[in-house]
């Protein structure tokens, strides 16, 4: 059996999620626009973090679960390590329209 090593939750996501310690250079297979890709990871990613499966300009959504979860602060690479270095989250936000308090 095979251990599965990412999970894309909706098709619509633009991230995958690390279901393991993954380190750069590493070439993981998703699934992106219906279409069986290969990956080559920039960075490592962490257990539970997420990684790009397409290029995210600056400004654009991040999208997992199939929801906006944030902004790219910077362009975001096929394969870059997606975190709160190069995204800004509108979640838990009171100060703009759609965020929680």
């Amino acid at each position: 059996m095979i251990k599965k090593r990412t999970i894309v939750i909706n098709s619509k996501d633009n991230v995958a999620t690390a279901l393991d310690d993954l380190k750069a250079g590493e070439v993981i297979q998703e699934e992106v626009d219906s279409l069986k890709k290969n990956i080559k990871l920039n960075q490592d990613v962490p257990f539970g973090h997420k990684f790009s499966l397409k290029e995210i300009p600056s400004g654009s959504p991040v999208i997992k679960y199939g929801e906006i979860i944030g902004a790219a602060s910077k362009l975001i690479k096929v394969g870059d390590y997606v975190h709160i270095h190069n995204v800004k989250s509108n979640r838990g936000r009171g100060d703009i329209k759609g965020g929680s308090q």
